[in-house]
């Protein structure tokens, strides 16, 4: 009330200036309190985003393929000649040993062809000893001087002849012997026979197979691969076999060799890895899988695109560790669905920012929850 009397007391002129120098101080006072205000709520302010934790795998990264069990060696036989078959001693798995009879063709018309080659050789043999007798006959008539040499050279060079066609009639006796002895298809190595494809009064004809063995041995799984990923496979840092009948079974493994040329059905190239000493349980026949891990050992993750925080030419991302937001740089690889492989820069257990990341700022407080990547 006095601070009031007294104002009333004083001039307009003078009260003007106490007034507003009072209204002055007052929108003074309260700017200050406003900024710091401002400043105070901007310091605690807690942007919460969407996380997710890195959870990379260790060891090299590659690319799994599908096979079947087969042998290192496999032969497939067939007969030396033509002929119907008649008999049949093997089932499929039969395991055989080397001259075991596997299959028998009818050999009624190499019989005959036998015995009349046997014949020719009987009869040659005849015509050189009527030359031989012959020869030597002449050979006293011309001591004596009873013949000329001219006639002693006829009988000789007849003798001749009959030896050659003895020779000639021995081969073909010899060549008719063995088209007999091809009527009996043996197997040329012990295995287990793996394949049929004829059956008992089926005519065959010389060289189209018929029975399939497997050698004992080393055992292979072949596989078939694309073409873009063979140089990948010939420079593979390991590679592993897996069974789908023996889950707890592992088996290194090594590139045996690799077709030079594609099938032209599927595009794909033939491949064989040989297992390297595989229990007695593995099978032929048996499916497995194959597992092909290149060379590059470095952790990797593959992080959604919606996380990469470009500033120029490096990529970054936001790593939030104790509720604060660091921007750390990364080397990124591959591109997939939405996401980029990321080949250094991040460590198993760091959490990033996956969504907003131009918004945030270096030392940025922010509250975070998210998924394992």
């Amino acid at each position: 009330m006095k601070l009031l009397h007294w104002l009333t007391k004083l001039p307009k002129k003078q009260l003007y200036y106490v007034l507003a120098a009072a209204t002055g101080l007052c929108i003074t006072v309260g700017i200050i309190l406003n900024e710091n205000n401002r400043t105070k709520v901007t310091a605690e302010d807690v942007v919460t985003v969407r996380t997710a934790t890195i959870s990379a795998t260790d060891g090299p990264r590659g690319y799994t393929y599908a096979g079947e069990v087969r042998g290192r060696y496999e032969s497939q036989l067939a007969f030396q000649v033509n002929g119907r078959i008649i008999k049949r001693n093997v089932e499929l798995g039969t395991k055989v040993h080397t001259g075991d009879v596997l299959m028998q063709i009818d050999a009624k018309d190499i019989q005959q062809t036998v015995n009349s080659s046997s014949a020719q050789v009987a009869s040659a043999e005849s015509q050189l000893k009527l030359a031989e007798s012959n020869l030597n006959r002449y050979r006293q008539l011309l001591d004596q001087g009873a013949i000329s040499q001219s006639q002693y050279d006829q009988y000789a060079n007849a003798y001749h002849v009959a030896v050659a066609g003895v020779q000639q009639a021995s081969s073909q006796y010899a060549q008719s012997a063995n088209q007999l002895d091809y009527s009996l298809l043996r197997a040329d190595k012990p295995g287990v026979v793996s394949n049929i494809t004829a059956e008992t009064g089926q005519v065959v004809s010389a060289g189209q197979t018929v029975v399939t063995v497997v050698q004992y041995g080393e055992r292979e799984v072949e596989i078939s691969v694309p073409e873009n990923r063979i140089e990948e496979l010939r420079n593979a840092g390991k590679i592993k076999a897996t069974f789908w009948a023996l889950p707890t079974v592992t088996v290194d493994g090594k590139i045996r060799e690799i077709a030079p040329m594609a099938d032209p059905m599927t595009r794909t190239f033939k491949v064989r890895i040989s297992l390297i000493n595989p229990p007695p349980e593995i099978k032929l026949g048996m499916t497995a899988a194959i597992q092909v891990a290149d060379r590059y050992t470095q952790p990797t993750v593959n992080i959604p695109l919606t996380a990469v925080y470009q500033d120029g030419n490096t990529p970054a991302v936001w790593v939030v560790k104790d509720n604060v937001i660091t921007l750390q740089p990364i080397t990124t690889g591959k591109f997939g669905n939405g996401t980029i492989e990321v080949l250094s820069g991040l460590q198993q257990g760091d959490c990033i920012v996956t969504a907003g990341v131009h918004r945030l700022t270096e030392g940025q407080k922010v509250k975070s929850g998210g998924d394992v990547l």
